[in-house]
């Protein structure tokens, strides 16, 4: 069922969490970081930080149904959007890295997914309203990282490897890969929501096409990255369930290290 507010996003969210939790499934991984990032948005409404808590309820919820449309169309018969598709044809690798598969997610997401919902949010020039509480999400977005991160660096002990051969994946790729694709996406959001519906069509297989091959390329990278990679899968526990639950626990494990520190 589509999601009809942000509680029901949250709510959908920890339903796949939980069951990737008890079947080993690695969807649980980006879900995971997702249902964080929209408990912290639903708490940021509630706590009247967005300058209209209403519409960012509208924007939250058409986003996360785009999410799960599309991992429903995998799932019932292996369609859905082209940077989905890859995205959830890697769940099963056994050589796909924790890291890789949070970031192929961050990709299909924003960078398709996330302009045709603020599109949908604010049509026409309706649209410019939403730019203030569309960059606030950064703020949030950073904190979730953060925390993510310190999960990383707990699951994935040499995950440092990939600064020595020039392919950062600490906290820094995973803010600056989030930014510079939200503000992507911000750019094409204006653009979808001033087009007309033949127009915006056109835009969105553009963007899903290029958001695909993105996916490629984080999947198979090449150069010393590659083997890296490999070394770093070596040393990650095999054990999806508990990687599940310590993504999973990522803001409250911080929030608890800031109590203590």
């Amino acid at each position: 069922m589509p999601a009809n507010n942000i509680d029901d996003v949250v709510d959908g969210l920890a339903d796949i969490v939980r069951e990737a939790g008890h079947t080993g499934d690695r969807v649980g991984y980006f879900a995971a970081l997702y249902r964080q990032v929209t408990v912290e948005v639903r708490a940021a409404i509630h706590g009247g930080r967005f300058e209209d808590g209403a519409r960012m309820d509208r924007f939250d919820t058409l986003f996360g149904n785009r999410y799960f449309d599309a991992y429903d169309a995998w799932r019932r018969d292996r369609s859905g959007p082209r940077c989905w598709r890859e995205t959830f044809g890697l769940l099963d690798d056994a050589d796909t890295v924790i890291v890789q598969h949070l970031i192929l997610g961050v990709n299909a997401h924003i960078n398709l997914d996330l302009a045709v919902a603020a599109a949908q949010t604010g049509p026409g020039k309706a649209v410019h309203a939403l730019r203030h509480d569309f960059l606030l999400i950064n703020d949030i977005l950073t904190r979730v990282v953060l925390a993510v991160q310190d999960s990383l660096d707990v699951l994935s002990p040499f995950l440092s490897l990939l600064d020595k051969v020039g392919a950062r994946t600490d906290e820094r790729i995973l803010d600056f890969s989030v930014r510079q694709s939200r503000e992507e996406a911000w750019h094409n959001a204006v653009l979808l929501a001033g087009q007309s519906e033949e127009q915006r069509e056109a835009t969105i297989e553009r963007l899903d096409v290029r958001a695909a091959v993105l996916a490629r390329l984080i999947a198979r990278p090449g150069g010393l990255v590659r083997p890296a990679l490999h070394l770093i899968r070596s040393t990650e526990s095999d054990d999806v369930p508990a990687v599940i639950a310590h993504l999973d626990r990522a803001m409250e494990q911080a929030s608890a290290a800031r109590r203590t520190g």
